[in-house]
């Protein structure tokens, strides 16, 4: 073979590599380019979570905070003005109806009742003297020796004298009454919470001491508390489980290790405008006088729920002007957009009165710029991964 034919055989075999290289390098950018739409079109389709709603538990539980007050308090007052001579029950006394609180003295009143006293002799006295002088002219009038109308003056002086007697006789009897008062006495079985006052303290009628805004501060303070009133305020929507029978379960900071058992008495039988709750109240036992008044409580109620209805996680609602949403997907991964109706609604659960089916696979958490008919990509929650409301509501 001569030089110029091998020549041409090198050329010829240089360009077929070259050709093919340049071939392998198209087929590969071929190959990335498509492999590149089809990694594109898979991230635009997003990655949800379904889940399925699941019918509520029997019996709803409901955890509020309350107030446990006494069965019955009584601020006491005094109602005689003076100087405490002598107080006999201090703070957590037990005491008994009408034992002694405490004695004060009311020379002011004292020296009224003795006033009342004489008053009533006086009027007694002049009474008695307008008795006999109209039996007098009655007797002179009957002999013609006076007139008709003298008599009957003398007649309407001893009725006034009367009145005036009886008037005197009240107002003894109103003075006799303030100087019972000067004895503070317990109104029932109970114990001391407060007591205000020292010896030698100045109390004025109807009140205390006066504090810096000039209002009177009540001298005991008396607390029945062989039961207690527990004051629970129930949401509107949760109305419903206030019925007789329904027991609730009291947890207090002080025995964090201990329960207490409430039975419901009565509800306000309206709702507080500004916090839509109802007041309602409950009963506790107190035999071995445990709870002290204006004690904080958690307090859980458990009734039976009104009806079976599904519930959804919260955080499955789609908010829209005209209501409520769940994003639905269909057999062909489609996401479909229905409208519901909800109940009760929770911090971690939604009570769904209608609008979803316990078939239906609702996109939880569902991105914000997902649109109706777009296609999703249904992913498995990580390991570990659970919907701890949905355990719960399961219970």
């Amino acid at each position: 073979m001569s030089t110029r034919e091998s020549r041409k055989m090198m050329m010829l075999a240089g360009a077929t590599i070259l050709v093919g290289w340049c071939g392998y390098l198209l087929a590969g950018r071929i190959h990335h380019a498509i492999a590149l739409r089809h990694d594109a079109a898979e991230a635009s389709v997003p990655d949800v979570m379904v889940i399925a709603p699941h019918r509520e538990a029997r019996h709803v539980s409901l955890d509020l905070p309350g107030t446990i007050e006494a069965w019955y308090q009584a601020p006491i007052y005094p109602q005689a003005s003076g100087y405490v001579h002598m107080w006999y029950k201090d703070y957590g006394a037990r005491v008994a109806a009408g034992d002694v609180l405490a004695e004060i003295n009311t020379p002011g009143l004292d020296a009224q009742f003795a006033q009342a006293q004489a008053d009533l002799q006086s009027s007694q006295a002049k009474y008695d003297l307008a008795v006999v002088t109209a039996q007098r002219w009655r007797l002179m009038g009957r002999s013609q020796a006076v007139s008709g109308q003298s008599v009957s003056v003398q007649d309407a002086n001893e009725k006034s004298a009367s009145a005036d007697l009886e008037a005197a006789r009240h107002n003894l009897d109103r003075y006799a009454a303030l100087e019972r008062f000067k004895v503070i006495v317990a109104p029932f079985d109970g114990v001391v919470t407060e007591r205000d006052i020292n010896v030698g303290d100045y109390v004025h009628e109807g009140g205390g001491n006066l504090n810096a805004t000039g209002a009177a501060s009540e001298l005991f303070s008396v607390a029945d508390t062989h039961q207690m009133r527990l004051f629970v305020s129930i949401p509107e929507n949760m109305s419903y489980i206030l019925q007789p029978g329904l027991h609730a379960t009291v947890r207090v900071p002080q025995f964090p290790d201990r329960t207490f058992e409430a039975k419901f008495l009565t509800v306000s039988g309206g709702y507080d405008p500004d916090t839509r709750t109802s007041v309602s109240e409950f009963v506790i036992d107190n035999t071995d006088h445990a709870l002290w008044p204006g004690t904080f409580a958690a307090v859980t109620l458990s009734a039976p729920e009104q009806a079976a209805h599904q519930s959804i996680p919260t955080g499955a609602l789609v908010f829209q002007e005209h209501g409520m949403q769940v994003a639905v997907v269909d057999g062909q991964g489609r996401a479909h957009f229905h409208d519901i109706t909800v109940g009760r609604m929770g911090d971690g659960a939604t009570q769904v009165l209608s609008g979803v089916t316990p078939d239906d696979r609702i996109i939880d958490n569902p991105p914000a710029d997902l649109l109706e008919g777009e296609r999703v990509h249904v992913v498995q929650p990580a390991a570990g991964y659970s919907n701890d409301t949905d355990e719960k509501d399961d219970e």
